[in-house]
């Protein structure tokens, strides 16, 4: 894949990926119309708005800028929004259970072991 066009044609993807057209997302970040299909030349985005579609899409700049083939950046809040209830809870017991083994017991264990010191 041609190196200029390689973030114009990852972005695309990810815009495909998202299920919604250049349009609406140009207008959900407030982009003038077309602002996204400026990169179809090779132009490199400012540092700023990379960050901002990789938050967006949820991929690391890294990937979209082509020094990176891996897609499996995630941000934590957002894949934790994208769960519907039952998973919610289900991931809740999960951290509390990885709590109490890893932070709450040893914890514990180092107060008990002062006390008897």
């Amino acid at each position: 894949m041609d190196k200029t066009n390689l973030f114009y044609e990852r972005l695309l993807k990810a815009v495909e990926q998202s299920g919604k057209s250049v349009n609406c997302i140009e207008r959900e970040l407030g982009y003038s119309r077309n602002e996204l299909h400026n990169y179809k030349n090779g132009t490199a985005p400012s540092g700023s708005r990379l960050i901002e579609l990789a938050q967006y899409f949820h991929l690391s700049p890294d990937y979209l800028i082509g020094k990176d083939d891996a897609t499996d950046y995630i941000c934590p809040e957002s894949f934790f929004q994208k769960l519907n209830k039952e998973q919610k809870i289900k991931m809740l017991k999960i951290a509390q259970k990885w709590a109490t083994r890893q932070i709450i017991k040893p914890d514990f264990e180092i107060k008990q072991m002062k006390k008897k010191n």
